[in-house]
């Protein structure tokens, strides 16, 4: 079934869904499953909790947290993200009653205030503009509840030689000025001014992406 992609400002990657699980292993150097281990291990879902995955993709993470999830006390997880195509094909490899997927831009998300016990995001923010960056991670904020979790998996500031070589031929091959925002480490400021706690850094990985927890304050 087509899905329509949701205008956005935000880069979407409609293009790259039909071989979207072939190439994102390649781009994390085939440790794809170490890195969803370790975003995994840093959101430390509960059976209970329902989360939501702002750019989701093919559905692959919010699959593996699933399976952490009791529907029958009322755990679930939902993921979004603003193309179409990318939807249509995490709801046809990895849709479950409680792993849904939709069709929504993370800069307005359909969701009541406090609606969600935590909040992942994985190499999502480089592809967006600083005015979204903030705007979704505003949004992020309603959307929790008191005391709830957010954890963002992204490109950060290079912390190796090769880390800011990638990173900064990254930015001019895909001309993409988003990722020069996130190198240059506007995040975590971001996730401050939108109303989190300071972030912490958990885990480091190439030498250029930073995976950040933080939480809405009680």
């Amino acid at each position: 079934m087509t899905v329509p992609s949701v205008p956005t400002r935000g880069r979407t990657l409609d293009y790259a869904a039909p071989v979207y699980d072939l190439l994102e292993p390649l781009c994390l150097l085939n440790r794809q499953d170490e890195f969803d281990r370790t975003v995994l291990q840093a959101l430390d879902p509960q059976p209970g909790d329902k989360i939501l995955d702002l750019g989701c993709g093919t559905g692959v993470q919010c699959r593996k947290i699933s399976q952490f999830l009791d529907p029958g006390q009322g755990g679930c997880i939902t993921g979004i993200d603003a193309a179409g195509k990318m939807i249509a094909a995490a709801r046809a490899k990895r849709a479950t009653p409680h792993c849904r997927f939709e069709a929504m831009a993370a800069e307005d998300l359909h969701f009541p205030d406090a609606a969600f016990d935590a909040v992942i995001s994985s190499l999502f923010y480089h592809h967006v503009p600083l005015d979204l960056k903030r705007r979704s991670l505003e949004e992020a904020f309603r959307v929790l509840k008191p005391g709830g979790r957010l954890i963002v998996a992204d490109m950060h500031t290079p912390t190796t030689f090769i880390g800011a070589l990638v990173s900064h031929l990254s930015r001019w091959l895909f001309l993409q000025p988003q990722i020069a925002e996130n190198i240059r480490g506007v995040l975590p400021e971001l996730m401050s001014e939108s109303g989190f706690l300071p972030p912490r850094i958990v885990a480091r990985y190439f030498g250029y992406i930073a995976v950040f927890s933080t939480t809405r304050p009680l």
